[in-house]
């Protein structure tokens, strides 16, 4: 790149001005604002003594024309107790720097409108917006403030100086005019009092002619590398290798994660039921005779209840499944069918051979009793007779006696099996009922991930064919486009003398 001085002359030729704007916005504004405004006045600076403000000074510093800042100064109080005798600042010029993080304050507010009632130019910037990721929104907020307090025609500059430090370091001219800084500089230097001297001005204007030309070269090495075109090439086979929007992948996973879910729920009905029938036992032996013939209403309470429980397992199940699923856009609807009954009433319990055993050992050992308690009774002739019928008076309590607890001990263990059977069958309808729900689930969910996934195809579809159309734009455009950056360049090099090496 040959060494130039365009001379002292502000004013280029309109074919070079058209080509640095093209080439180089910021450029073109910084070499507009030194013909408007000014390059060296002193620019007082209000925000924290942090960080990012020195760092924000150190990469400003680099461009030329320099802008004389003064120190920071920390907040809207302090800044108006170091300013004027009339309590603003002392310069024509005053850099407000705003948090990119935070909403705007009554005290900055406050601060703006004495800087307005001392007729100084004031320029606003959100320093550091590579921390904040919602520094749109807050400057967007920060606008309308502004606004609503009268102060519509100021505008907010989004900077970045650890941008700006990144973009020189790889030497990236998109990422420095992403930073934000050119746009500040150039905002600065129209603003600043005071106008360049020749030789300033030339100097300057050297480096915005050699900027735009190295940025010409540029992308010039990346039309003839096609790097770009390799990128989108690149792109197109990754868009292509997963055309199918990750269906296969995402209903296999659906699958194995309904699988998983039968298995333990199917094992939490089985273990509730398990639970249900101990607990079961455990109130059929604490109950009394009277109450046998009400238990199988309060067991259907116990299933309704259980049901319940089923229900929400298999909702919870099914909403970590559905949060795990990509491609899922909502819990599916299970029908719930009513619960399980426990079955018809047990049958009376038939009287068998037992029950007339029963009576007849009943009788036999109730007349043994009686014979052995009334046996002093024998000693004396007088009484003998009279033991008779008080032997067959104790033989029938006893034979009833023995009859009624055989017969409560047999209707406890008739219910006792009744249960059995009915928590068999409610086992039975509770897994229909898992099984059911699944099967109803799979099929909605497999509805949504194949919506989804078509969506992401279509997407897909529309990604290649623009990515193959800049190719095939690229592949015919090319001629043109390398042709034109030699023009560019060709009438960059006119303008630019070179030195003489002696």
């Amino acid at each position: 790149m040959p060494d130039s001085d365009p001379g002292a002359d502000a004013t280029l030729p309109p074919e070079v001005e058209k080509v640095v704007a093209r080439w180089n916005p910021q450029g073109a504004a910084l070499l507009q604002a030194m013909r408007t405004g000014g390059a060296a006045a002193t620019v007082s600076l209000i925000g924290p003594e942090d960080a990012n403000t020195r760092l924000l000074r150190t990469e400003l510093a680099r461009f030329e024309p320099r802008i004389a800042l003064t120190d920071p100064m920390p907040d809207p109080g302090a800044a108006v107790e170091q300013t004027s005798p009339s309590g603003v600042a002392p310069h024509p010029v005053a850099l407000v720097l705003l948090d990119a993080g935070n909403t705007l304050g009554t005290g900055t507010l406050e601060l703006l409108r004495r800087l307005r009632a001392e007729d100084i130019r004031i320029l606003l910037a959100m320093n550091a917006i590579h921390a904040h990721g919602d520094w749109r929104s807050v400057r967007q907020h920060n606008l309308e403030l502004l606004d609503a307090h009268d102060f519509g025609d100021l505008d907010i500059m989004p900077v970045s100086a650890k941008l700006a430090g990144a973009a020189r370091v790889t030497d990236d001219a998109s990422l420095l005019d992403r930073s934000g800084l050119t746009a500040l500089h150039a905002e600065l230097t129209a603003a600043a009092a005071g106008g360049p001297g020749a030789g300033r001005f030339a100097a300057v204007t050297t480096r915005v002619l050699t900027d735009t030309r190295e940025r010409i070269l540029g992308q010039v090495a990346k039309l003839r590398a096609g790097a770009e075109v390799d990128q989108w090439r690149a792109e197109r086979a990754t868009l292509l290798a997963g055309r199918d929007g990750g269906r296969a992948s995402v209903m296999a996973a659906l699958r194995g994660q309904l699988h998983l879910a039968r298995v333990d729920l199917m094992t939490e009905v089985g273990a509730q039921v398990r639970s249900l029938h101990v607990a079961a036992r455990a109130e059929l032996d604490r109950l009394r005779p009277q109450e046998l013939d009400g238990y199988p209403e309060h067991l259907q309470h116990s299933v309704l209840d259980l049901t319940g429980t089923v229900d929400q397992k298999i909702e919870s199940r099914l909403a970590v499944l559905v949060e795990r699923l990509d491609g899922a856009s909502g819990l599916p609807h299970v029908r719930r069918d009513p619960a399980p009954r426990v079955g018809p009433e047990p049958e009376p319990r038939h009287r068998g051979v037992e029950d007339h055993l029963m009576i007849a050992l009943g009788a036999s050992a109730g007349v043994g009793l009686g014979r052995l308690l009334v046996a002093p009774l024998a000693l004396v002739p007088a009484l003998d007779f009279a033991s008779i019928p008080v032997t067959l008076l104790l033989g029938g309590l006893v034979a009833w006696w023995v009859v009624r607890a055989r017969r409560q001990v047999a209707d406890r263990a008739h219910v006792r099996q009744w249960v059995a059977d009915a928590l068999v069958n409610v086992k039975a309808q509770l897994e229909q009922r898992v099984a059911t729900g699944l099967v109803e689930s799979e099929t909605e969910l497999a509805d949504q991930v194949v919506r989804a996934s078509a969506a992401r195809i279509l997407e897909t579809d529309r990604r290649v064919a623009e990515l193959e159309a800049r190719i095939r734009r690229a592949g015919s455009e090319q001629p043109g486009q390398l042709a034109a950056c030699r023009r560019d360049v060709d009438t960059l090099d006119q303008h630019l003398r070179p030195v003489d090496p002696a």
